[in-house]
């Protein structure tokens, strides 16, 4: 699914600089879950973000799904990530004039994927997978942080990509709305999907199937864990 060849990225400023990432190459099937873990300023975000097609590489190469990343121009790139990548973020990142459905059917208006009728269909069901379709009509700010981050879960599930990208998804949550987000990512792992997980926490191995350190940009650890221990969740059945 993803395959990263001496992957850097630098970022332009004072005394050349700073390294983010230093030539890390890795190799990630599909279908896994994988937390990413390591301090403030490892190089996680940006690892993802090289991954997502969101930032570029100042060196090495990025191929996803048999994708070169980095032979796209800009357009043809925000077209790839449209329809391959769904993002989660910490802080939701939900438009706060749109509605719940509004917000979940945005992407699939961005790139066409569905006419507008079943567009509101799959965005209904897409809640209803979450646990959140009774308030589908409400705006962001009528809806607690898990509710919200719920609705933005199934936001990146709306034009079906086979890469979730999750940020640091449970940082603002309590402990046990963070673990029925965690259960809700592992779940997309089970049917298929290919997860990747941003986080601080470090005792992510009960939920991951890999976990991956960062230090320094640098690659320290790349380890496959034994089956996940998390219970499974009601069953996402949205295609």
């Amino acid at each position: 699914m993803i395959e990263l060849v001496n992957l850097s990225k630098r970022y332009p400023g004072p005394n050349g600089g700073t390294c983010a990432l230093q030539a890390l190459s890795l190799t990630l099937p599909a279908g896994e879950f994988v937390a990413i873990v390591g301090k403030s300023g490892s190089g996680k975000s940006t690892l993802v973000n090289l991954i997502a097609g969101i930032d570029r590489p100042t060196e090495g190469e990025v191929h996803v799904a048999g994708t070169a990343l980095q032979a796209l121009d800009e357009s043809r790139l925000a077209a790839w990530r449209g329809r391959n990548v769904g993002v989660v973020f910490q802080f939701f990142q939900l438009l706060p004039t749109l509605t719940i459905l509004e917000n979940v059917m945005l992407p699939m208006d961005f790139c066409a994927t569905y006419p507008k009728p079943l567009a509101r269909q799959r965005a209904l069901r897409l809640l209803s997978d979450v646990g959140i379709a009774e308030h589908a009509d409400k705006l962001p700010s009528a809806l607690s942080g898990g509710q919200q981050q719920r609705a933005a879960i199934a936001r990146a599930l709306a034009n079906d990509p086979p890469l979730i990208v999750a940020d640091e998804p449970t940082g603002n949550l309590d402990t046990a709305t963070a673990d029925a987000v965690l259960a809700l990512l592992a779940a997309l792992a089970q049917r298929g999907k290919t997860v990747l997980m941003v986080t601080h926490e470090r005792d992510v191995s009960r939920i991951a199937d890999r976990v991956i350190t960062l230090a320094d940009g640098r690659l320290v650890d790349n380890v496959r864990m034994s089956p996940a221990t998390m219970p499974r969740v009601r069953e996402l059945h949205c295609a």
